[in-house]
């Protein structure tokens, strides 16, 4: 009976993922042999090859791709990337090796990413913020084949073994002018038709890496239907305007890079985020969908206000944001700026999706990150691996959903609960079912016997007139075992009061959630997403602005 309740259940996810995915405009109920054809042949060559091929019998000269050289059509970015594949398998790269592929947002990035998957090449996906030591360590256990990598990063490479060849997806200043170009490849590239891999190619994304050597996971989709998981609660549609800012090297940039081509819609990239530019882009793109992470977010919104008035801007209709804790005072005047076009998505390199914040819920509550959508189930347990559902009681979140992997490319796996995926966050949900996220598990503070989540305290100092940033932690102390130290960003030109700040934190949360310590930084060590480096903050020496 169990079984049978359950094959009932995924049965009505599909058909429920068909109705979402229909009314995007993404597959279509009534002509049966395209939706056959490319339930097909996605098995073939996977979800973004599957998506390209199809806006190519429909629409061949619909513009795929814009950056800064102008734009691709997808008739255009299909050749090319097939031409890419051409060319690396003559230099000897099979299915299942792995290319790394250091690049910023721009064409050259799509079109290597879509000539791995038709290679079934696994393209592994490198932060652009790696130094030398880490990229090395990165490309030895990944055992990586090839390297495609933006002229900018090429002194990156100096210890790079020499029977790894390189490959340059994109070069304007001539830096480097002994490495061969993608332009190159694709020139002496062999022609004719490029036979279906055995098995289609996949991305591996790594994990944000604040606590440690970032963690590799295959990216591997096998059916259109995980769109629905984005598109449930996100009313993005077929051929429109997507500017993706964040970077496609994170889950967040590559999944909507992914819905683009899947939607067969117009992807807006720019290889380095600058507000104004942005803003400008989006309006003369008439872009509907905005993607950002908190930080670039944050950028837009300290534009003066004559500035963002000057932009037409009423096409925009989903302002999505992820990847790192959005503050609520930033959601409020965003909202107000704007309008109710944001949407906050909390998921992670493992689970992708967990759940999405609608408009709705945020002008209900700013700090939520939303409710799960249909084919995602979200759970909260307690240490003892009990199931908590007695609302705003904080424990650990545990996700499953057509997206998630439990475990890495070093063979390391996520604890699993229920045939749920443990995020390493700990989170609470209302009376309403909506979910808080209350911080990562390892940066919970116990101090004199009482647990305190750093993202409380930090939302509340972020609403001090005077301060820009903040994050806090927890530091050993020898009475209370932990206590609480704040490091500040203020805005510019203020001056930080400890006692005045510390008296506005006593005033608003119980006594043991005020920071002993204030530690005033110009700014606050974060990675691509956003996310603060808590360790390097940890290792900051304090100056006389420390109190």
């Amino acid at each position: 009976m169990a079984g049978l309740r359950k094959a009932l259940r995924n049965a009505m996810g599909r058909v429920h993922s068909l109705r979402v995915l229909s009314a995007a405009g993404m597959v279509s109920l009534t002509n049966f042999k395209m939706s056959a054809q490319a339930l097909r042949e996605v098995k073939i060559w996977g979800p973004n090859v599957t998506a390209v091929r199809r806006s190519v019998r429909l629409n061949p000269d619909g513009v795929a791709v814009v950056d800064e050289r102008g734009s691709v059509t997808y008739r255009q970015l299909d050749r090319r990337s097939t031409a890419i594949a051409q060319g690396l398998r003559a230099l000897g790269v099979q299915d299942r090796h792995v290319v790394a592929v250091m690049c910023r947002n721009h064409r050259g990035l799509v079109e290597t990413l879509l000539g791995c998957a038709k290679l079934g090449v696994r393209a592994l996906l490198v932060n652009t913020g790696f130094g030398a030591p880490v990229l090395m360590d990165l490309l030895r256990r990944e055992n990586v084949s090839l390297v495609i990598h933006d002229e900018e990063f090429t002194p990156l490479f100096h210890q790079l073994p020499p029977h790894i060849p390189r490959w340059l997806a994109w070069s304007r200043d001539g830096l480097d002018r002994r490495t061969p170009t993608l332009d190159q490849l694709v020139a002496r590239a062999p022609r004719g038709e490029l036979e279906p891999p055995r098995e289609p190619g996949i991305v591996i994304q790594l994990t944000s890496g604040t606590t440690g050597i970032p963690k590799g996971t295959y990216r591997e989709i096998k059916s259109v239907l995980t769109a629905s998981d984005f598109l449930d609660r996100i009313p993005m549609n077929a051929g429109e305007s997507t500017f993706v800012a964040a970077p496609i090297f994170h889950a967040v940039g590559y999944s909507h890079l992914t819905l683009a081509l899947s939607l067969g819609s117009r992807a807006v990239l720019q290889r380095r985020f600058d507000p104004r530019k942005t803003l400008r882009s989006v309006q003369g793109q008439r872009c509907t969908t905005l993607v950002l992470v908190p930080t670039m977010l944050q950028r837009i919104m300290e534009l003066d206000q004559s500035i963002l008035d000057s932009f037409e801007l009423g096409h925009l209709r989903v302002l999505f944001c992820s990847g790192a804790t959005i503050p609520p005072d930033l959601v409020a005047r965003t909202m107000n700026t704007f309008g109710d076009v944001l949407y906050n998505l909390y998921g992670s390199t493992e689970v992708a999706v967990a759940t999405v914040a609608t408009p709705e819920d945020l002008r209900v509550a700013p700090s939520t990150v939303g409710l799960p959508p249909h084919n995602c189930v979200v759970h909260i347990y307690d240490h003892a691996a009990a199931r908590i559902t007695t609302p705003y009681v904080t424990g650990r979140i545990f996700v499953a959903g057509s997206l998630t992997v439990d475990g890495y490319t070093d063979g390391s796996r996520k604890e699993m609960v229920d045939g749920l995926v443990s995020t390493g966050d700990l989170g609470h949900f209302d009376a309403a079912g909506r979910l808080y996220f209350d911080g990562r598990e390892d940066d919970m503070i116990v101090s004199g016997g009482e647990n305190v989540y750093p993202v409380e305290v930090e939302n509340l100092l972020m609403t001090h007139y005077r301060i820009r940033d903040a994050a806090v932690l927890g530091v050993p102390d020898p009475e209370y075992g932990q206590r609480l130290r704040a490091f500040v960003v203020p805005v510019a030109g203020a001056r930080i009061d400890v006692r005045e700040l510390r008296e506005f934190v006593r005033t608003r949360l119980a006594r043991h959630k005020v920071p002993r310590e204030v530690v005033v930084v110009p700014k606050l060590p974060r990675n691509a997403t956003g996310k603060v480096l808590r360790r390097q903050l940890m290792s900051i020496r304090f100056g006389p602005q420390a109190h």
